[in-house]
């Protein structure tokens, strides 16, 4: 067990095509994920997002309602056509009692590859040992669930808006 990544993958039943483009249009994915976000992804360019509810699970949607328009920052790092898409985040942004501003940031990565039915999905976050030791674990926690849930929004996703 490794207490720097977080990894998470599905086998996605879409055209590859149509899983890069819930992943790097930025508006579908705030629809799955639960953002709001303003303007398209660029590598090498830093965006100021918000928390919104996901269009996709009524149930998620209202766990997300409590964080509703908190803003927190992405940095674009890498956009590889139909086989990775990256950025890096702080991953305790949503707690509005710590202060990361000045903490490492964790990077995620989103690969895509060709599988026997569909394609699969890997979702890597890592970086944590990096995280200061006072929230290391919790944002670990919190993200490891998270991603969990987000495998399960991208695949409800994509089979309301094939």
């Amino acid at each position: 067990m490794t207490t720097d990544k977080i990894e998470k993958k599905i086998l996605l039943r879409a055209p590859q095509s149509r899983i890069w483009k819930a992943l790097t249009d930025s508006q579908q994915f705030g629809a799955w994920f639960g953002m709001k976000i303003d303007g398209p992804f660029v590598a090498g360019t830093k965006m100021r997002v918000a928390i919104a509810p996901t269009k996709v699970d009524p149930e998620v949607a209202k766990k997300q309602e409590a964080y509703d328009g908190y803003p927190f920052d992405l940095m674009i790092e890498r956009i590889e056509p139909e086989r990775l898409f990256s950025f890096r985040w702080h991953p305790l942004d949503i707690d509005k009692d710590a202060d990361t501003s000045n903490e490492p940031t964790t990077l995620v990565e989103f690969t895509l590859e060709p599988a026997q039915g569909g394609v699969l999905l890997t979702i890597t976050e890592s970086g944590f040992d990096q995280i200061p030791l006072a929230h290391r674990a919790d944002a670990f926690k919190r993200n490891e669930g998270g991603w969990e849930m987000q495998t399960k929004m991208i695949e409800a996703y994509l089979e309301q808006n094939p």
